[in-house]
């Protein structure tokens, strides 16, 4: 007979589980605190061992760890902050949670600063968070002022300010131009075209966090050892293969401002093609909805190029392969040209990802301000595939003076000459807009018009460089600070502003101070020209760029030069005061103050959560001003909707919408 004995034996103790606080279980700033910690060790344990086992010595090694850190943190980052949460529950073969929608939308402040899928909320977070980087930016550019503002070494050293000048560049191309236009975008976007929400909620919740981690990235360069990075924005190997371990910072946070780029972008490429509201063909869509569809096919298509080009400068200093060095022995020669025909492939049409959404605000500003149809809309969104298409092929005409064969600068010369011809048809129909309207001339308009002065002047400089023989002479001269400022301040910049004043209302239900955004307006024209105008001469006089000192008959206009841009660098503190407190207490916004016809003004301001109580039916062109009874959109099901002829009086407003004149 078995005996049990079971019953009999003394109680096994069971370990009790400690379970992790809420606020370490949930999705936010906590648990992201604990993951970094956690990411920082994986990173310190993966080095250790694989040194231990690859006898490498020291085994701890601090540029190692570094390195590993710098990729591992930001991933653990995004899983703590609960950017994957959903995907890893479905991973994991969960059953599938319902949709709450309980991260969909703000109902206070805290909300800006979660996790949140609302295309809205996600706009808001990408233009403030933009103009965060445009302020470090042009402190930055106020230290590099201060340095110029006469003749010899003042408190920057020339490797500081090297650095000082390379951050600058490159937070306020990778952290404020490209991303504040997507942030624009993904706002008023979704609701140009009748859409609840972007295709990919998730997705872009996810490509916004990536953003400020590469900007904390790039700002944390400047405590690593040897300094910050320091090559430049262009980042040119060799020298950016034996920079200090500052300069992967760069090449690893210009990998996350790209991957939110790309993911942004494909978000914008699939809720155009297949979320627009019945009736709106792709020429009935509004010019900055052409111009963010553009956009988006530069970015998808460029923007891996540059994350090739820093995977292989990271491979280069991290684990000593040799694709860009000058010289490493028989037969094992870099090719160092190679690394700016990959970098330019990128970065000259990357002058357009942050021209094209622009040319989109200033489309829809001289449209409502002069209450005229755009002249020649269609011409006008060829003209931006246009400029997709050939800015591929003018990249070389940075690399005139690179020692590249000189058989392609004749091609490069012609085709930048030729993109020129898409950009002078985009100015034309701007002037011909313009031409007997009706001009409002507010903050949004004035901005609208500055930019197409300057942007005009920019473009004129633009030419001049595509000619070989005065490229060569004013390639490393202050000609082409100018000329870039012209082209992204002047140009990039100015449709920015335009575009914040323009959609402010709808963004926050409240009005801004006209009367201080005209006193914005007039110091940043006049003190922007004042600033980088007198640099086209002391450039073709000779004056080197990238330079912590200079000679001493260049002291005058210097600082000239630097009192403009400090005057110029407190203008944007107007800009900043007026949205803050219009923000907090400006008065109330009507739903459509502007009297525009497209279908983000035929909504209450700030819009509903998912922006249309009734799905709109587009029924006209988006731009019919001066066209008596003339119809956009219309709030009715599909099939009770009749063609609207131009002067019928159709309703062009939501349900529970006042009417507008």
């Amino acid at each position: 007979m078995a005996v049990t004995t079971a019953a009999h034996e003394a109680p096994v103790a069971r370990r009790t589980r400690v379970p992790l606080p809420p606020s370490l279980r949930r999705p936010g700033w906590y648990r992201a605190a604990l993951f970094e910690v956690l990411g920082f060790a994986f990173a310190f344990g993966l080095t250790v061992l694989i040194r231990a086992l690859m006898h490498d010595h020291p085994v701890i090694d601090g540029h190692a760890i570094t390195i590993v850190a710098l990729l591992a943190v930001p991933i653990f980052f995004m899983f703590g902050i609960g950017t994957a949460d959903y995907w890893l529950y479905w991973a994991a073969g969960r059953p599938t949670r319902p949709e709450d929608h309980s991260g969909h939308g703000a109902h206070s402040w805290r909300d800006y600063f979660r996790v949140n899928t609302d295309h809205k909320v996600i706009g808001i977070q990408y233009t403030v968070t933009s103009f965060f980087f445009l302020l470090v930016g042009g402190m930055l550019a106020m230290l590099i002022r201060a340095q110029l503002a006469k003749p010899g070494m003042q408190f920057l050293t020339p490797e500081e300010y090297n650095g000082v000048f390379s951050v600058h560049a490159t937070i306020l191309i990778f952290l404020f131009v490209i991303p504040v236009f997507a942030g624009l975008a993904n706002f008023v976007l979704p609701l140009m075209i009748g859409a609840p929400d972007m295709a990919f909620p998730r997705l872009n919740a996810l490509s916004y966090w990536l953003l400020p981690l590469a900007g904390i990235m790039m700002l944390m360069s400047f405590l690593a050892p040897g300094g910050s990075f320091a090559a430049g924005w262009t980042a040119y190997a060799p020298l950016s293969t034996t920079m200090p371990i500052g300069q992967l910072f760069f090449s690893i946070a210009v990998q996350l401002a790209g991957a939110s780029s790309i993911a942004t972008a494909l978000n914008f490429l699939v809720t155009i093609i297949t979320m627009r509201a019945p009736g709106m063909s792709f020429f009935r869509m509004p010019l900055l909805v052409w111009a963010n569809f553009s956009t988006s096919l530069l970015v998808v298509i460029a923007t891996p190029f540059i994350a090739a080009s820093q995977f292989f400068i990271l491979l280069d200093t991290a684990m000593h392969f040799h694709f860009f060095d000058a010289f490493v022995g028989p037969n094992e020669n870099g090719n160092v040209l190679m690394y700016q025909h990959v970098f330019w492939f990128y970065s000259h049409p990357a002058v357009y990802i942050m021209m094209l959404p622009g040319f989109g605000i200033i489309s829809e500003v001289i449209a409502v301000k002069s209450r005229k149809p755009i002249f020649g809309y269609r011409m006008m969104a060829f003209s931006l595939l246009a400029i997709v298409v050939l800015g591929f092929t003018v990249w070389a005409h940075h690399m005139f003076v690179s020692g590249m064969p000189p058989w392609i600068r004749i091609p490069m010369m012609i085709t930048t000459a030729i993109i020129a011809i898409p950009t002078g048809i985009k100015i034309f129909s701007w002037l011909a807009t313009l031409w007997r309207g009706v001009l409002h001339l507010d903050t949004p308009m004035l901005f609208a018009l500055g930019f197409l002065t300057a942007f005009t002047l920019g473009g004129i400089s633009g030419v001049m460089l595509a000619m070989i023989p005065f490229d060569i002479h004013v390639s490393q001269t202050y000609f082409i600070v100018a000329h870039i400022h012209y082209v992204l301040f002047g140009g990039s910049l100015f449709t920015i502003f335009a575009g914040v004043y323009y959609w402010f209302p709808k963004m926050t239900g409240r009005m801004y101070d006209e009367r201080l955004g005209k006193w914005h307006f007039w110091m940043t024209f006049i003190f922007f020209n004042l600033t980088f105008g007198p640099m086209h001469l002391i450039g073709i006089q000779g004056m080197p760029r990238r330079v912590a000192e200079y000679a001493a008959k260049f002291a005058d206009w210097n600082l000239f030069i630097s009192i403009c841009g400090f005057i110029l660098g407190l203008s944007t503190l107007i800009f900043l005061y007026n949205m803050i407190v219009s923000w907090r207490g400006g008065p109330r916004a009507p739903a459509n103050p502007w009297r525009a016809l497209t279908l983000e003004w035929q909504v209450s301001s700030p819009p509903p959560i998912f922006n249309f109580d009734a799905i709109p039916t587009v029924v006209g062109g988006p731009y019919e001003y001066g066209v008596p009874g003339a119809v956009h959109g219309i709030f009715k099901p599909p099939a009770e909707v009749q063609r609207v002829p131009a002067g019928a009086g159709a309703v062009t407003t939501a349900p529970g919408q006042g009417g507008h004149t």
